[in-house]
């Protein structure tokens, strides 16, 4: 349905900042709530954040709440993931994911039907 494309990863040390990008397709993205899911090695896919379709309403996981902000330009068909206060656990690949069955988003994965390729993000300690 959509076509997402992450960006913005790279290497950053422990208490630095990085700005993710996520770029989508399609000509109704309001109707797309969105959210930022990680997978480190070894680890399950772990809800980051979320964001409702016109960007009225975001929530975040627990290990990132304070440090993290997601938000999105419609006009332009993308998601961003502010990350500041990286630390080193921040380490894995980041993941946009998009669904058009909840308007808010939401914490599941399984609930989301497209997903980006994923951008790799290290923080070293």
């Amino acid at each position: 349905q959509v076509q997402l494309v992450e960006s913005g990863g790279g290497l950053v040390e422990a208490g630095g900042s990085l700005r993710l990008s996520c770029a989508a397709s399609g000509r109704t993205f309001s109707g797309y709530a969105m959210g930022w899911f990680r997978q480190a090695p070894g680890k399950d896919r772990e809800f980051v954040a979320g964001i409702s379709g016109i960007g009225r309403s975001t929530f975040y996981g627990d290990s990132v709440k304070g440090r993290f902000t997601i938000s999105r330009d419609n006009a332009r068909n993308t998601v961003y993931l502010q990350m500041n206060s990286l630390k080193s656990e921040d380490t894995a690949v980041y993941y946009c994911a998009a669904t058009a069955r909840s308007r808010f988003g939401s914490r599941r994965s399984y609930e989301y039907d497209d997903w980006g390729q994923g951008t790799q993000v290290t923080v070293s300690s």
